[in-house]
């Protein structure tokens, strides 16, 4: 006898109890994810802090971390947790956070690759996050000490800095200086 999978929305998968295991939903199936190691997460605190000192000096959005759910897909439903990422003021009205997860995308998201992480799966989630409406999306290398930038913009498929190559935002972020070395050091 066949059985149906049962398929969960974002609303329902808010509703669950916590698990105490990390998990996302990909097309209404909840997926459990490996809890990350120490350099990945003082990877997560440092590219926050920076990007956070700069955008709370000028007030130009929030700077969330710790996997905080993005909905980047409908029917079935997917909620995303990127490791770092920015919603301006324009996308999310200053004070007007969701309670639940954002349904909008943010301008850009950071994820950091481990050794473990496999490049079709990452090449994967990057499309996704640039369709459901991200900016720019940085592939942070730990063990290469790079970024590869994958820009919504552009018809490349991502392009690799390293050392002193500065990363490029977008608006509002134009003026953040962020040297690649910068993110290890």
């Amino acid at each position: 006898m066949a059985t149906t999978e049962r398929l969960f929305s974002a609303e329902e998968y808010a509703r669950l109890p916590d698990n105490g295991m990390p998990t996302e939903l990909v097309r209404g199936r909840i997926v459990t994810m490996n809890v990350p190691n120490f350099r990945h997460g003082w990877l997560c605190i440092r590219i926050g802090k920076l990007l956070a000192t700069y955008v709370d000096d000028r007030e130009l959005g929030y700077v969330l971390g710790n996997d905080a759910g993005m909905v980047t897909e409908r029917g079935p439903d997917t909620v995303r947790g990127p490791d770092i990422s920015f919603f301006s003021y324009s996308r999310i009205p200053k004070g007007a956070g969701p309670e639940g997860y954002a349904e909008v995308a943010p301008e850009i998201v950071f994820e950091v690759r481990l050794p473990g992480d496999r490049w079709p799966k990452i090449l994967r989630r990057v499309g996704e996050l640039l369709s459901a409406g991200v900016l720019a999306v940085y592939v942070v290398d730990a063990k290469k000490e790079t970024v590869i930038v994958f820009d919504a913009d552009t018809d490349e498929p991502g392009r690799t800095l390293q050392g002193e190559d500065e990363l490029p935002f977008p608006e509002p972020l134009t003026g953040l200086r962020i040297a690649v070395r910068q993110l290890f050091s």
